[in-house]
């Protein structure tokens, strides 16, 4: 790499090769039992709350899911539960009013992070849904000293709010910096003049293809400058 190329940083907790890795969050479980008796359908909205669900209790697989996101219903697949709904995109809004119209007669519970971008239970409540709920794990932020600081032109991939959220708090956003986010409800989140490119779907393997797309764009014009 010289001077002139864009480097491309990946915030989510796993490496990925092509990528320079920043971890920002980290996950912990919260001491607790999950409570079944009221159920008889589950939703996760991410594959580490799987994951967590399955570290607490694995009779979690006993029940149909609704998977928010690929990356989840294959998570949800390879531990041996069944995906019983998957949207195509995960847009808080279309997701709940879908939840809405599919499964009104089912006694969801939502399996979560202390944390979300989007109150779904609000949402499916003005429908005459009663969402449950169980906050099961939580995100915190990992420290970074000033000096490990993307340097300029980097093409930032920001998988969650919490991603933005932690980023922000260890660094100040740069106006030479692009982000590559997961989707719409994240963009949300970041500095308001931030340059940003939204993923053609919500995973991390379009993050990192839509951020090589970005990169490469970047560096060749600082090449030509």
């Amino acid at each position: 790499m010289t001077h002139s190329d864009a480097m491309i940083y990946l915030l989510s907790p796993m490496p990925r090769e092509g990528t320079i890795h920043l971890p920002i969050i980290r996950f912990s479980l919260l001491p607790i039992t999950i409570d079944f008796s009221k159920c008889d359908t589950l939703m996760f909205t991410s594959k580490q709350a799987v994951k967590s669900a399955e570290a607490l209790n694995p009779e979690w697989k006993k029940y149909p899911c609704l998977a928010i996101g690929s990356a989840t219903a294959k998570e949800i697949e390879s531990l041996g539960g069944k995906v019983v709904y998957q949207p195509k995109s995960f847009y808080g809004e279309t997701l709940s009013q879908d939840i809405v119209i599919q499964f009104q007669d089912k006694k969801i519970l939502y399996l979560r992070p202390k944390e979300v971008s989007f109150d779904s239970k609000i949402f499916l409540a003005k429908a005459g849904i009663e969402l449950q709920e169980q906050i099961i794990y939580e995100t915190s932020c990992i420290h970074y000293e000033k000096k490990e600081k993307p340097g300029k032109n980097a093409v930032i991939i920001f998988t969650s709010p919490s991603t933005i959220h932690c980023f922000l708090k260890n660094f100040e956003w740069d106006e030479s910096y692009t982000a590559v986010v997961i989707g719409k409800a994240t963009k949300r989140h970041l500095p308001i003049h931030a340059r940003c490119e939204v993923s053609d779907t919500p995973n991390i393997d379009a993050c990192i293809l839509k951020a090589k797309s970005v990169a490469s764009h970047k560096s060749l014009l600082l090449k030509l400058s």
